[in-house]
């Protein structure tokens, strides 16, 4: 395994910490079943970026599956925290989004999905703590144009179109500025929690 994942170690860091601008971001821990599915959609070209593609383009269902489950046994410790120099009314606004949502323009919180400790939640949902706030913030980007996918019923989609950009970097924000939990394992799969239908949650492929 230690030779098969050398070319994700190579920007992710040896254990999946990933890098400490965040450009590279922390894969350790997050559930199998997610970072299988990214890998398949970089192989596939459902998700774009020419060196990951490249890494894994003509890699076989079963070796990626291998992969994914590897990086999520492992425990590294987390980089310090962000400290994202805005104003503390918008990282109010990332903290009410991120714990309660925003009901006018139909955006459940974020922990409703991404667990409680924001450690994600089985088999398809990644955790978003020790993230940077510049790559939270660049991904719900994607979402938000069109970018980035995922299985139908794409959530990630229908939640990130219904924020401003003022609310992204407000979320990302305030996400980047916390303390990682104890236990960074995600949740058990909670599907009656979810705030509506998510393809994520299906059974990977």
């Amino acid at each position: 395994m230690e030779a098969r994942v050398q070319g994700c170690v190579t920007c992710h860091g040896r254990q999946g910490e990933g890098t400490a601008n965040g450009y590279y971001p922390r894969i350790a821990g997050k559930p199998a079943g997610y970072l299988y599915n990214q890998l398949i959609a970089f192989r596939d070209g459902t998700r774009r970026y020419p060196p990951m593609n490249y890494l894994v383009a003509f890699l076989p269902d079963a070796y990626l599956r291998e992969m994914a489950e590897h990086f999520s046994r492992l425990r590294p410790p987390f980089a310090p925290k962000e400290a994202v120099p805005v104003d503390a009314s918008l990282l109010q606004r990332g903290q009410t989004l991120v714990t309660q949502g925003d009901r006018q323009k139909g955006v459940p919180a974020c922990v409703a999905c991404h667990g409680a400790s924001l450690t994600g939640m089985d088999p398809g949902i990644p955790g978003l703590v020790g993230l940077r706030s510049t790559y939270i913030a660049s991904q719900l980007t994607r979402w938000k144009v069109g970018e980035r996918h995922a299985a139908e019923p794409d959530c990630m989609k229908r939640v990130a179109t219904r924020l401003s950009d003022v609310d992204i970097t407000a979320v990302s924000a305030w996400l980047a500025g916390q303390d990682p939990p104890r236990d960074p394992s995600p949740e058990s799969a909670n599907l009656v929690r979810m705030p509506f239908a998510c393809g994520s949650q299906g059974a990977p492929r």
